[in-house]
């Protein structure tokens, strides 16, 4: 039987207290308290920095076959372990266990395809101008990381960053989330225990504010990758540009859903739903606001309401549990502040828009309709199980309502027409677009968006670029 256990920092090849008070971790189903975290101090940041610098000089110098060969153990090892992580996961977060054993199966996943990539890190030659020059394009790691995760998928999130510095041959400090600790230390260790040299992986957590401001502008960082809060991506994108850093944000956003006239109506249901009410809705990429042509408006909104009703909502430990808690009580307070605004605005309740027992951070699944554009839920990302549903009568109006925002991560339609699917390729703004399927957040894929969503990737061989310098070198013989 698996069991929650505290969580320590992993500093220089071995775990460790922190140096600051420890902080509680909660079950989001039972808001019991079920182990702590440590925190860093000061000090142990400064360990960090400094066993990260020890870490790239070796680890940076390592041979390509050999770090894939490492990484790939990893992963194998996180496949191994799928049933205790799954319980870590779901027990400090919440989703259903089907969905956190296919999160670690993904993670594993994720590894292995940059522990492939990390061996196709090429440069080029130049042909010159004249015949006695050498021009050589070359790809180096561009030193030590300071990466910043979330709680809503403590593996997948943490593991693209972790992987791509890896594969790059840069070492990295990892500052994991405060909710979900243990997700992160299982990944870590499953690297310590692949044979990951001490200094290569370290592992902190604390008060974000203040580790942040530390690590992104010390000396030793040349790299950051934030994944969060617009607001907060673009506190620490300033932070970081004062230091001349470089820098990935994969930051929030405020997904449409597209759904044409001739769309296949039960399919764009079943996917988008699927989709909206994955995670209870804590999702970067859930799609948020459905904007459906008028004369299938009707016949979505009855099967999509038909689709939330029959959602079981319960302790992600739950055999039949579907949906679980929201992570935290600031998110339930969010989705029931969100539903209020957005019915004294004259929005319809649809479904839901409720919480549900008096036990756990249970919210029913939400579908809002006619919603009015002054609503906050039209303007902020509600992070959560709430879906609104607006009409649309031309492709120009639909476009517009999409490009509303100036967010820019994800971008869902449904139409049979392949004019269609061309017309909103070319003007969808977003980093992201998936049409008539859900084909997003594989690791071959590029992931990131543009305008207030953040910039870089943290998929395909994009992912790689920011981890990488080029260097030319040119030579007369």
């Amino acid at each position: 039987m698996v069991s929650y256990c505290d969580t320590q920092l992993f500093i220089d090849g071995r775990w460790r207290k922190g140096g600051e008070r420890e902080i509680e971790v909660i079950n989001p189903a039972t808001e019991e308290v079920i182990g702590v975290v440590a925190s860093a101090s000061r000090d142990d940041l400064d360990d960090a920095l400094h066993s990260a610098q020890r870490g790239f000089e070796q680890w940076s110098k390592t041979g390509v076959l050999e770090k894939s060969q490492l990484m790939r153990r990893a992963a194998a090892l996180l496949r191994e372990r799928v049933e205790e992580v799954s319980f870590l996961m779901t027990a400090e977060q919440g989703k259903p266990l089907a969905e956190a054993r296919a999160e670690t199966f993904a993670a594993a996943d994720t590894i292995e395809w940059f522990a492939e990539e990390s061996r196709r890190t090429y440069g080029r030659v130049i042909p010159p101008r004249s015949a006695n020059v050498t021009q050589l394009v070359v790809k180096e790691p561009v030193g030590p990381v300071a990466a910043f995760t979330p709680w809503n998928f403590p593996l997948n999130q943490a593991v693209r960053k972790v992987s791509g510095a890896l594969a790059s041959g840069c070492s990295i400090i990892l500052k994991g989330p405060e909710e979900t600790p243990a997700s992160c230390a299982a990944l870590v260790k499953a690297f310590v225990d692949a044979g990951l040299p001490a200094g290569a992986l370290n592992l902190v957590y604390g008060v974000p504010a203040h580790i942040s401001s530390y690590l992104i502008v010390h000396p030793i960082i040349k790299k950051v990758s934030f994944t969060g809060s617009t607001t907060i991506g673009k506190q620490l994108a300033a932070l970081a540009g004062s230091a001349m850093k470089r820098v990935t944000m994969e930051l929030g956003g405020h997904a449409p859903a597209l759904v044409f006239e001739d769309a296949d109506i039960e399919t764009a249901v079943r996917i988008l739903a699927g989709a909206k009410f994955r995670n209870a809705g804590q999702v970067c990429v859930s799609p948020t606001r459905f904007i459906v042509h008028d004369s299938v408006h009707g016949q979505f909104v009855d099967r999509f309401k038909a689709a939330a009703d029959r959602l079981v909502v319960g302790d992600g430990l739950g055999k039949a549990t579907q949906m679980g808690p929201l992570a935290n009580v600031r998110r339930l307070q969010a989705m029931e502040k969100f539903v209020r605004d957005a019915s004294t605005a004259g929005a319809s309740v649809v479904a839901g828009g409720e919480l549900i027992g008096n036990r756990g951070y249970f919210f029913r699944p939400t579908i809002l309709a006619d919603v009015p554009l002054n609503a906050r839920v039209m303007n902020e990302e509600p992070f959560g199980p709430i879906a609104t549903v607006s009409r649309f009568k031309t492709y120009d109006e639909a476009i517009a309502e999409a490009n509303r925002l100036p967010y820019g991560l994800a971008a869902y339609a449904y139409t049979t027409s392949a004019k269609t699917v061309a017309d909103v390729s070319r003007d969808t703004r977003s980093g992201m677009i998936s049409i008539n399927h859900h084909g997003l957040a594989l690791p071959e894929l590029p992931f990131g968006g543009i305008q207030e969503s953040g910039y870089g990737s943290e998929g395909g061989t994009e992912a790689m670029e920011s981890y990488l310098n080029t260097k030319l070198v040119t030579v007369a013989t």
